[in-house]
């Protein structure tokens, strides 16, 4: 009876899926098959637990780019924080970290008490550095920024003005020293309110050729051991203190090894961050986003970065600091569409193949690019992609490659709370449906392994899944996601065929997987994304 019961489970899910693809495709469409494989000797690469991340910015509504103000009141300073989407949004990650910083950081001070001067909001003004006057953080919101923080569980690292006391040169260098008083004051009242803060980052996009201003590596490093001074000061005492975090700015190796060899004692983060895509105003961002080999055009940058670490003796690991794909606010029915989540999501699975342990998304919510959509809180596709990815991708990476078309995207992490390995495979294809089977690498041989030769024949090298009997251990969960009506540029994410949306109370929905055998292969339609969990892939990297 149990085996009958499990039987009809996987006859339903196979019959949905069917249904579903026949619905989602195409007379044009044609089919084809491919092999991923699954090192599972050992992980290569290890995210932390609470890998996803989003940030907060401070552009003021006044922030426009070619002739569009996508920002609203998404600001630090005037995001309402007691809209319910917004909570529930938040809270569904249990915690999501959170990032808050930007381009203006660097022209915040924050209140103090006895300070008489008026703690304004930003103005626009063409004749100021960046455009926009000196801003104030008010001690109001501060208060009020944390309590939706402690309300949500989000854990949080802010970027605190790394221009305080500093003159800007006429060729854009900075080299006189950080002037900390107006940050020590912030921090100290963050710590007599016992706010929990994760890390403090200092600055935002000074490094290398910098935007706007450039410091060099060396008064970086200065800078940063005064920071790591007044937190080992306010904190003392504990033993667990937040961290470092810089420098926040565009990966140029000769910058950041000279930066790290000189912080590699105190920095406990290395913040980086990625624009791959060129500016949002760009026609061709989405021919980018589905070409594979400049999707590889990042490759060179975590390789870089890991290896500079490796090499350098740093106990300091990795972040993507802040993340848009496209600069400048992104693009509206581009970076906020579906057709995103193929960026969005194979800029995670590389991340964390190199070793990344925390990737932040620009923005939570805020200009085109917001996991949640400006003027009506309501999650964009790419909010159910990042929890889906929060759900069920564990902290250990498994090294992958895929024998097949080059369209198509394959990661594997050891599954989340959970027993196995899941799958992430990504299908830049329009026009072709793709069996994909799973095979994992023989851990019993002793030779070594070849991934990457896919012209070996697999069953040299690898023991493909069993078909077993029937039950729960038989059984692979997935997770199929596609654009509302086959339009890529859609706003609309649908999971197994049905549009996912919040209901009337602003609660974010379930997830909810269909069940086929794990001996057949994963159908993996015309520009779909799919996430399966295989519960019974027992390998010696997620024992």
């Amino acid at each position: 009876m149990y085996c009958r019961a499990a039987s009809l489970v996987v006859l339903v899910g196979l019959g949905v899926l069917v249904f579903w693809v026949y619905h989602n495709s195409s007379s044009a469409v044609s089919q084809s098959s491919g092999t991923l494989f699954i090192n599972g000797t050992a992980s290569i690469a290890e995210t932390d637990y609470d890998y996803i991340c989003a940030t907060l910015d401070w552009w003021p509504p006044e922030k426009c780019d070619y002739g569009a103000c996508s920002w609203g009141r998404a600001t630090l300073l005037t995001l309402d924080l007691e809209n319910k989407l917004l909570l529930n949004a938040v809270k569904a990650f249990s915690p999501l970290r959170i990032r808050m910083g930007g381009t203006l950081q660097d022209k915040v001070v924050y209140e103090t008490q006895g300070d008489e001067t008026p703690c304004s909001i930003f103005t626009k003004n063409g004749s100021e550095f960046l455009g926009f006057s000196q801003g104030c953080l008010p001690m109001a919101r501060w208060d009020e920024l944390n309590s939706f923080f402690n309300q949500t569980g989000a854990a949080v690292t802010f970027g605190l003005n790394a221009l305080y006391g500093k003159i800007i040169g006429s060729d854009s260098s900075v080299n006189s020293p950080w002037n900390s008083s107006n940050a020590k004051s912030l921090i100290q009242y963050t710590f007599n309110k016992g706010y929990s803060i994760l890390g403090w980052e200092l600055g935002n996009e000074l490094s290398g050729n910098g935007v706007g201003a450039r410091v060099s590596a060396h008064q970086y490093a200065s800078d940063i051991k005064t920071l790591q001074h007044l937190v080992e000061d306010i904190y003392a005492g504990f033993e667990v203190k937040p961290l470092v975090l810089a420098p926040g700015g565009f990966f140029v190796a000769d910058w950041f090894a000279d930066f790290v060899n000189q912080t590699s004692k105190i920095l406990q983060v290395v913040t980086h961050h990625i624009y791959n895509l060129g500016p949002g105003v760009d026609d061709h961002l989405i021919q980018k986003i589905l070409d594979p080999s400049y999707l590889d055009g990042e490759l060179q940058t975590f390789s870089s970065l890991q290896s500079l670490l490796k090499n350098s003796g740093t106990s300091a690991v990795a972040w993507v600091g802040e993340a848009g794909g496209a600069y400048n606010s992104g693009r509206n029915l581009v970076t906020n569409s579906f057709v995103f989540s193929f960026w969005y999501l194979d800029q995670l699975g590389m991340a964390a193949t190199y070793n990344t342990k925390t990737y932040c998304r620009q923005t939570l919510i805020g200009g085109n690019y917001g996991l949640l959509n400006t003027r009506t809180f309501l999650p964009n596709p790419d909010y159910y992609s990042a929890l889906l990815w929060h759900k069920l991708m564990g902290s250990e990476v498994l090294l992958t490659s895929f024998s097949g078309t080059d369209k198509i995207r394959g990661y594997a992490h050891c599954s989340k709370n959970s027993p196995g390995v899941t799958v992430l495979l990504i299908n830049l294809d329009g026009k072709r449906t793709v069996q994909v089977h799973v095979s994992t690498e023989d851990v019993t041989s002793k030779e070594t392994p070849t991934l990457k030769q896919e012209s070996q024949n697999p069953r040299t090298k690898f023991a493909r899944m069993s078909r077993g009997s029937s039950n729960d251990g038989n059984i692979r969960e997935e997770y199929h996601l596609t654009a509302q009506e086959g339009n890529i540029q859609s706003q609309f994410l649908l999971l197994n065929g049905k549009v996912l949306k919040t209901d009337s109370s602003g609660n974010i929905p379930s997830f909810n997987p269909i069940n086929l055998s794990h001996s057949d292969p994963i159908t993996v339609a015309p520009f779909s994304i799919v996430f399966a969990r295989i519960p019974n892939m027992n390998i010696t990297a997620c024992i």
